[in-house]
């Protein structure tokens, strides 16, 4: 068993707030935290050397570290504040044609399907949100339900590999599959993968993949990766046009050129990838990152027979991590989430999915078994002596 009191030391995160909500922001272990201060000291020491002659290869040692992680080669890899940012670059520049179609789920992340719609919009081509049935029963049945979507003019195939609103873990390797044996495009969401569950891209044959590293990976804010197999690399223009473009010092990657050196920005929180890996191996977080998970199933049923609803799937690996989603009855989403911080000082979302709403929690090493007993007291009173909750 992992000593949950000897982490919650080593995070900087308020001890008065409950927070269950490291699946939105993640949060900085102290030991990572201070790699980010020693990085940013540097810059503001000498910011001409470390912007403009050894950031190149402060770079490379973090992409080399972090490819080492996650399967893949460190130059097919560049680091993007966001993923949000990092499918901008992809939608973008994706010769999209009127007609033409993105597949992707009826439960992918907001900010993902603005993206999508808007490029779209402005190409004339369709964004397709193929409905995904929840509860679902198995992976096979994901897959299939999802490949009915496929069309002769299904240009790109986008999917969460852990969907942000219901948590769910899909089928991501077998969808990729099906999608290169039809010569399609795939497109990957892994905002909340590296760190949480085991990634290899050398393995999931992904053709665009973007992961946060300031989630799971617990690095500062705004440090996310955006991986593209060389053979596509050419086809994405940098969102931001700077130096790399018609470079005076080309390197042997237009890939890198193009998305990697943009003037005057502060990259370390990029930089504290390899100590955050160091962290992770440090203490044994496949062990951590097991027990957490564990924890998060047992406690799914509990919840759900509070609240009165069904669980969104089996509750077991591989389709629960180390976040769960589960369905809440509540016309104010909104206002309960408030009066879970305010009142309860409980940070935790309350998501909106269409007309399903679900409250997330999380578990990460430093959450205590009496954090979830603070939510659950909490959800009892307010469903007892509000009509937020319908039970």
């Amino acid at each position: 068993m992992i000593d949950r009191s000897k982490f919650k030391a080593l995070f900087l995160l308020n001890p008065e707030i409950t927070y269950l909500n490291f699946g939105s922001f993640g949060g900085c272990p102290r030991p990572i935290f201070e790699d980010y201060g020693k990085w940013q000291l540097l810059l503001e020491s000498e910011p001409v050397q470390y912007i403009a002659h050894n950031g190149v290869e402060y770079l490379r040692k973090s992409r080399a570290a972090l490819g080492a992680f996650i399967g893949c080669d460190a130059d097919d890899l560049v680091y993007v504040t966001n993923p949000t940012y990092a499918v901008n670059i992809v939608a973008k520049s994706l010769p999209l044609q009127p007609g033409d179609e993105i597949l992707a789920t009826d439960i992918e992340y907001g900010a993902m399907d603005r993206t999508w719609n808007y490029y779209c919009g402005k190409a004339g081509a369709t964004y397709v949100r193929q409905p995904i049935t929840l509860p679902v029963t198995s992976h096979d049945e994901i897959v299939a339900e999802f490949m009915k979507g496929v069309t002769p003019r299904t240009k790109a195939i986008f999917i969460s590999e852990i969907t942000s609103s219901t948590a769910l873990i899909l089928p991501v390797k077998e969808i990729c599959a099906a999608a290169k044996a039809l010569g399609i495009l795939t497109i990957v969401d892994g905002a909340h993968v590296p760190g949480h569950i085991p990634l290899d891209l050398s393995n999931l044959e992904a053709d665009v993949y973007t992961g946060a590293c300031h989630k799971w990976m617990m690095t500062p804010k705004g440090c996310t990766f955006l991986y593209v197999k060389k053979e596509y690399q050419h086809l994405f223009d940098p969102l931001v046009v700077s130096w790399g473009y018609q470079s005076a010092n080309p390197s042997h990657s237009q890939f890198l050129d193009y998305h990697q050196m943009q003037g005057t920005r502060d990259f370390s929180a990029f930089l504290t990838v390899p100590r955050a890996l160091e962290f992770m191996k440090e203490h044994r977080w496949n062990e951590v990152a097991l027990e957490n998970r564990a924890l998060a199933r047992l406690l799914y049923p509990k919840f759900c027979n509070l609240l009165g609803t069904e669980p969104l799937c089996p509750v077991e690996l591989p389709y629960l991590g180390q976040i769960c989603s589960v369905p809440i009855n509540t016309a104010q989403p909104e206002k309960l989430q408030r009066l879970l911080f305010e009142k309860y000082r409980i940070e935790i979302p309350v998501m909106r999915q269409e007309s399903r709403i679900f409250i997330r929690y999380s578990v990460q090493a430093y959450n205590l078994e009496q954090d979830y007993d603070r939510l659950y007291d909490a959800l009892t009173e307010i469903a007892a002596n509000t009509d937020l909750i319908n039970i």
